[in-house]
C-alpha cells in the first residue's frame, strides 16, 4: 500500500512567513495547505494523510494557543508552534498540553524540519493505532449478544463453569462461545485476548484469588 505524502497545515497570518515556509517544505517533498487565520483552518477538510499542523501564536482571530485547546480531546494533526514573541510560560502551556515543539522566529531550516518530521512520525503512529481500533470494534460488532456476555468473564480469568453457571449455560456451551469469542477477536490466545479488552475498554468481573485458570 502506498501512503500519502505527508502534508503541513500552516496557520500564519504573514504571507511571506507561508510562502518561504511552504517553499522550504515542498523541497523536503511534503505537500502544503496554507491559512491565514485560524478561521481559514477550521473551514477546511481534515488531511488525508499524516500531518503536523505549523501554528503561529499570534492570529488574527484568535490566540494560537487558545485554537490549541479548543482542539483538544478531538482528532487533529499534532502542533509545531512558531512565534516571533515567544516566552517561557507560553511554550510551557502549549508543550503540557501536547504540543510537539515551540520554535521563536527566526528559527533554522534543520530546526523547523527536525520538529515537523517528529510531528509526522508521531500523527503517522497515532493514525495506525486508531485503524488497529476501528478494526478492533468492527471485530467485536460482529459478536452475538451471547458472545459479548461471554467476553468479559473469560478475560476476567474465570473458569469455565465458573463463566458458565454466572450465565445460565453448560459448560460445553460456554466453551463453544469462548472459542467463537476468540477467533471473532482474532485472538491467538487468552492473553491477545485481555489486551483487546483492554484496548476497547471492556469492564471484567474479577474473580476471587485462586480461581483463575491456569
Amino acid at each position: 500500500m502506498i501512503l500519502p505524502t505527508p502534508i503541513v497545515l500552516i496557520v500564519d497570518d504573514d504571507p511571506n512567513v507561508r510562502d518561504a515556509l511552504s517553499e522550504l517544505l515542498e523541497s523536503h517533498g511534503m505537500r502544503v495547505a496554507a491559512y491565514a487565520s485560524a478561521g481559514e483552518y477550521a473551514a477546511a477538510g481534515r488531511p488525508d494523510g499524516p500531518a503536523c499542523l505549523l501554528l503561529d501564536v499570534e492570529l488574527p482571530d484568535i490566540n494560537g494557543l487558545d485554537l490549541q485547546a479548543q482542539l483538544a480531546g478531538a482528532v487533529h494533526p499534532p502542533i509545531v508552534f512558531i512565534t516571533g514573541h515567544g516566552d517561557i510560560p507560553s511554550s510551557v502551556r502549549a508543550i503540557k498540553h501536547g504540543a510537539v515543539d515551540f520554535l521563536t522566529k527566526p528559527f533554522g531550516d534543520a530546526e523547523l524540519m527536525a520538529a515537523v518530521e517528529a510531528a509526522v512520525v508521531q500523527d503517522t503512529h497515532a493514525r495506525a493505532e486508531r485503524g488497529d481500533l476501528e478494526q478492533l470494534k468492527a471485530r467485536y460488532g460482529s459478536l452475538t449478544p451471547r458472545e459479548r456476555d461471554v467476553l468479559p468473564l473469560i478475560v476476567s480469568g474465570l473458569l469455565n463453569k465458573q463463566a458458565a453457571a454466572q450465565l445460565d449455560l453448560s459448560e460445553v456451551t460456554l466453551q463453544v462461545h469462548r472459542r467463537n469469542v476468540l477467533r471473532k477477536m482474532g485472538a491467538a490466545s487468552l492473553a491477545d485476548l485481555v489486551r483487546i479488552a483492554e484496548k476497547l475498554k471492556i469492564p471484567v468481573t474479577h474473580s476471587r484469588r485462586g480461581e483463575r485458570e491456569p
